[in-house]
């Protein structure tokens, strides 16, 4: 437990600044929606003049209209899904590696404590990281769609479905994150890593939505938790989310075992 409690600590300053960092971008970019509001007509006469695949690529197409609140939401949605998986995918690759970068292996495997303890104190510990990011989400986006619904419905259910979807998520990526970890010899740049990944993936769904195609969503967390099919649908993909608990139990208990025979480089 004190393993735990030391990594909590470590990382207080990245729970701070990453829910503060995403929730406020959230917040941000919603702000923007009464000016667009203000002018929706020429909004959609704008978008109407881009081709259908540019819009998919982006985000931007599908049943919300980007002149609602809530298909505006959805928009402001997927491109903070970006920055939650780069963090997730960065707790992955870092907690079982750092050790070995900062050459500080030998001090804590010449503990009376076994691989197994460190390897769920680490991963509980950033669980706790993550779950502080989610809560952060959940008020800025119940903030922004309380202040700027107006007259317009929310489909709370929908809502709520996607904001629950985002531990899974998370979890995704740092399975992905962990078994990239154990799996090389030595990793230089945890945050290269992180950012290549979050971003990779997001551009696989991105090709996969801009050819309607669900081959490219397969391959990508992204494509498994489509906002906006979970708010219109008021429900989960079943095949995708299924996907996603696949890899995301495969890809930790894959880090548990090799992590466990890992030759652990020291001084």
């Amino acid at each position: 437990m004190n393993i735990y409690k030391f990594e909590v600590k470590m990382l207080i300053k990245s729970m701070l600044v990453w829910s503060l960092g995403i929730s406020a971008g959230l917040l941000f970019y919603i702000s923007f929606y009464p000016l667009m509001q203000a002018d929706s007509a020429a909004f959609d006469q704008l978008m109407s003049e881009f081709p259908p695949e540019f819009l998919a690529f982006f985000g931007m197409g599908g049943e919300l209209s980007f002149t609602s609140v809530l298909g505006y939401y959805v928009l402001t949605y997927s491109m903070i899904q970006i920055p939650i998986a780069i963090q997730a995918t960065n707790y992955g690759l870092n907690m079982l590696s750092v050790e070995e970068r900062e050459l500080t292996a030998d001090f804590l495997l010449s503990k009376p404590i076994k691989r197994s303890t460190i390897f769920f104190s680490k991963l509980l510990a950033a669980l706790t990281s993550l779950t502080v990011v989610n809560i952060s989400i959940w008020i800025a986006t119940f903030i922004a769609l309380i202040i700027f619904k107006g007259d317009e419905t929310i489909p709370w259910n929908g809502v709520v479905l996607l904001l629950s979807s985002i531990l899974l998520f998370q979890l995704t990526f740092v399975g992905i994150g962990m078994l990239i970890s154990v799996s090389l010899k030595k990793l230089r740049s945890v945050l290269s890593f992180s950012m290549a990944i979050g971003f990779g993936l997001y551009i696989i769904n991105s090709l996969g939505e801009m050819f309607t195609s669900n081959i490219f969503k397969v391959f990508s967390p992204f494509g498994h938790f489509n906002p906006t099919y979970i708010i219109v649908n008021e429900s989960y993909h079943f095949g995708f989310t299924l996907i996603s608990l696949l890899i995301t139990v495969g890809t930790l208990v894959a880090s548990y075992f090799l992590y466990l025979r890992r030759n652990i480089a020291s001084l």
